[in-house]
């Protein structure tokens, strides 16, 4: 009975995805959408395949991997740690707090050209703009989930004899670790998204060249092939993140 209900949930979750690719096969083919600019989904899937097959999908996803990997990674080592620091300890948010406001509402898109500029064309320019745009989203959603853990916890917690140490290490950072990973789920999908638009810019490898280059020279289903791939990257990714959650937060109700 419980595959049953979870296969109908599963057909349920993923109709709309279903009808949006019987869409895109089908509207094509009766001339509703232009084919030459929007080819039938199989022909978009054969030409990923060929990619696969000749070395230039993997070559492209392996560039765009390492660098999202790396500039989430460091983001992640980075903007927790500070993140706990400012919310836990008031002189270092009123110091760090207008500082902050300043840059959190400055596009990451927008510092692109700055980035390029001081730091030039190569590898530590898409690291580091992966790793300044997924770092607001841990460290704002750190910050949240230090300041509203419940005061009755920690009223409870001092009223045993925790110390600041001990509070903070039994209580607040469990309380606050969902709210944690809600900004590094965000991080993570920023990682891929940001990402191509720094290897639209003097990149020579990654799946952002590879859709503007596509695009370009009028490869059209090529190009499709490379969003269909960071489409699923992204899925993955994201269920990555999922699990990684439910691993640390087993107490959690869902």
């Amino acid at each position: 009975m419980s595959w049953g209900r979870a296969a109908r949930r599963a057909a349920v979750n993923s109709a709309a995805i279903l009808l949006l690719l019987a869409a895109w096969e089908v509207l094509p083919r009766l001339g509703v959408l232009d084919r030459v600019f929007v080819p039938p989904l199989s022909e978009s899937l054969v030409a990923g395949y060929d990619l696969l097959i000749s070395g230039q999908l993997p070559e492209h996803l392996q560039a765009s991997l390492a660098r999202s990997l790396a500039g989430f990674g460091l983001a992640i080592v980075l903007a927790i740690p500070l993140g706990l620091l400012i919310g836990w300890y008031r002189p270092v948010a009123d110091f760090l707090t207008p500082l902050l406001e300043l840059f959190r509402n400055t596009s990451a898109v927008a510092l692109l050209p700055v980035f390029t500029l001081i730091l030039g064309i190569g590898e530590t320019t898409k690291i580091t703009f992966v790793l300044y745009a997924c770092s607001w989203p841990i460290l704002l959603n750190t910050i949240s989930g230090v300041k509203t853990v419940e005061p009755l916890l920690i009223k409870s917690a001092r009223s045993m004899g925790l110390g600041p140490v001990r509070l903070f290490q039994k209580v607040i950072l469990p309380a606050a670790v969902p709210t944690i990973f809600t900004g590094v789920r965000l991080a993570g999908a920023y990682s891929i998204l940001v990402l191509l638009f720094a290897e639209m810019v003097g990149a020579k490898a990654g799946l952002g060249y590879l859709i503007l280059d596509t695009q370009s020279s009028f490869r059209i289903p090529d190009m499709y092939a490379g969003i269909i791939t960071i489409s699923v990257l992204g899925l993955l990714f994201n269920l990555l993140l999922v699990a990684v959650e439910r691993r640390f937060s087993t107490w959690r109700t869902t």
